[in-house]
């Protein structure tokens, strides 16, 4: 047995492990020879002290490519899948939706005890690799880099996982029919939920999350390019944003408050102090007892508020276009997290119109009307409806986004301006992708008097806004805006079929943990 100090640090490795067949070494460990030969680990110094760096580039997965043939690599990644065949195995090792086959044989540059030794290291355990970039002749289908492999000519166990995982990854990403036409497993969403680390370790899960974060960018990216400033809002206040009961209440020292169910009321009062674009991403807090495929208790909201000169369709214009450059930007630039998504959740790709379809209500009433959908005027979408709305809308326009403008009055909150030629219905609009409403928006109603009248008529308590009310009559510029939903617009980007799936660590009223 060989063993020396790794370069650089005071960490004790195993250097060569032609004669070693102990299971497990992690290289972060100080490892003593007990006189039976095999390795005791205790925390090392250089985890607390300062650790220095070695000097070695880690490669990236994605990286690996057939440019970087013959070359000695080092790489840091997860045991996705190990097999043992005679004398060789076969790994397949994994960082986030990346992953790329390694294999290590009896040779001269390794021994049936380091064979076994790869062989025996647990799924999901991190090591440091050091290996020959090879080029293969046939493809690899199973992974993402399908033109090289990997020669080990050493392993180190970084961090090892328990034997016993909780799910297996190869059946989290397994489409649900293929898993029942060939009797293999499959893990439902409850399963996944419960065990979110591990799920999130998923190709698929990266993908949706990395284009997640995308959004978030392409969003504020967009916004900042169009003069907006991003401003923070608080989460505990004194009445209820939107009014009506669908609010948390907390106990707020001697009093009661609230959780935010939009930043609403601050974004208007930031325009009110002649911030003029503003916009925000927080959390939004709704307590309803909604157990439906695309409602949370709590989600992410991109929030937008923008003062206008003649007219409230400036402000459809700019959010229609902030999500045209957020689609685009997406189409562009993550065609991978799309392409992994797809392989467990196929779907057709997104499509959107430049400039934006924007409906009257009154239209798309008339469109479900034909369709033999018997509703009144002033009735609100119900959600078959809507869903029913978008395939005409796709049908007739082929979009997949639109605009539905000018809702009736009675089903919008009470700082939504009313429309000045027809009382019934008010400046508001909402949007829609796939059929399913991701932003509501309006015209907010600017006079303090007919904002007071308006509160009265929806029976909210005025000391509790009277702050709102006030910063109304010192002069207020026209503005509207809306609120966007984060997890459902990845949803139905991605054509995935229930919110939870984008929400990174869900709350709805049925879960509450991790």
């Amino acid at each position: 047995m060989t063993l020396r100090t790794y370069v650089n640090t005071n960490v004790l490795l195993i250097q060569n492990y032609s004669d070693y067949s102990c299971p497990v070494a992690n290289n972060y460990a100080d490892n003593k020879i007990r006189s039976d030969d095999t390795v005791q680990t205790t925390v090392s110094r250089s985890c607390h002290d300062g650790y220095r760096r070695a000097d070695r580039v880690l490669v990236k997965v994605q990286d690996l490519t057939p440019d970087k043939a013959d070359q000695l690599i080092w790489l840091r990644a997860r045991v996705h899948t190990s097999r043992a065949k005679g004398k060789q195995c076969f790994l397949v090792l994994r960082q986030q939706q990346f992953n790329v086959q390694a294999l290590v044989a009896v040779g001269d540059r390794a021994s049936k005890q380091m064979v076994k030794f790869a062989a025996n290291i647990n799924k999901e355990s991190i090591v440091d690799v050091e290996a020959v970039v090879r080029k293969v002749e046939q493809k690899i289908e199973s992974c993402s880099q399908q033109d090289v492999e990997l020669h080990m000519e050493r392993i180190f166990v970084i961090s090892q996982a328990e034997p016993r995982l909780p799910l297996q990854l190869e059946d989290a990403v397994r489409p649900d029919g293929e898993g029942e036409e060939e009797g293999r497993a499959t893990v439902n969403q409850d399963t996944k939920l419960d065990n979110r680390v591990i799920d999130l370790r998923t190709t698929t899960s990266q993908a949706v999350f990395r284009l997640q974060s995308g959004v978030c960018q392409l969003f504020r990216d967009t916004l900042i390019n169009k003069g907006f400033v991003e401003i923070q809002t608080p989460k505990i206040i004194s009445a209820a944003s939107e009014g009506g009961a669908n609010v948390f209440t907390v106990s707020y020292f001697k009093t009661s408050a609230y959780l935010a169910q939009s930043p609403q009321l601050y974004k208007q009062m930031c325009i009110c102090a002649d911030f003029d674009k503003v916009f925000c991403v927080g959390p939004v807090f709704r307590a309803e007892d909604s157990n439906t495929h695309r409602h949370l208790t709590e989600f992410v909201g991109l929030d937008i508020e923008m003062a206008f000169n003649y007219h409230y369709h400036e402000v459809i214009d700019s959010i229609t276009d902030t999500m045209v450059q957020i689609f685009k930007g997406l189409r562009d630039n993550f065609q991978t997290e799309i392409q992994t998504v797809n392989k467990q959740y196929p779907s057709e790709p997104f499509k959107f119109l430049e400039p934006t379809l924007r409906l009257e209500y009154t239209e798309g009433v008339a469109m479900l009307r034909e369709a033999g959908v018997e509703m009144g005027d002033e009735d609100d979408l119900s959600t078959p409806n809507e869903k029913l709305l978008g395939r005409l809308v796709r049908e007739k326009y082929d979009t997949d986004f639109y605009v539905l403008d000018k809702y009736p009055l009675a089903v919008r909150p009470f700082y939504t301006m009313p429309d000045p030629n027809n009382p019934k219905y008010s400046n508001s609009y909402d949007m829609f992708m796939r059929g399913e409403e991701i932003l509501s928006g309006a015209q907010r109603i600017h006079d303090a008097q007919l904002l007071t009248e308006r509160a009265q008529h929806h029976q909210i308590d005025l000391e509790k806004i009277k702050a709102y009310i006030d910063s109304f009559r010192y002069g207020a510029p026209p503005h509207g805006g809306g609120g966007i939903g984060l997890e459902r617009v990845c949803m139905l980007y991605l054509g995935l079929h229930n919110v939870r799936q984008t929400s990174m660590f869900p709350r709805d009223p049925k879960r509450l943990t991790p």
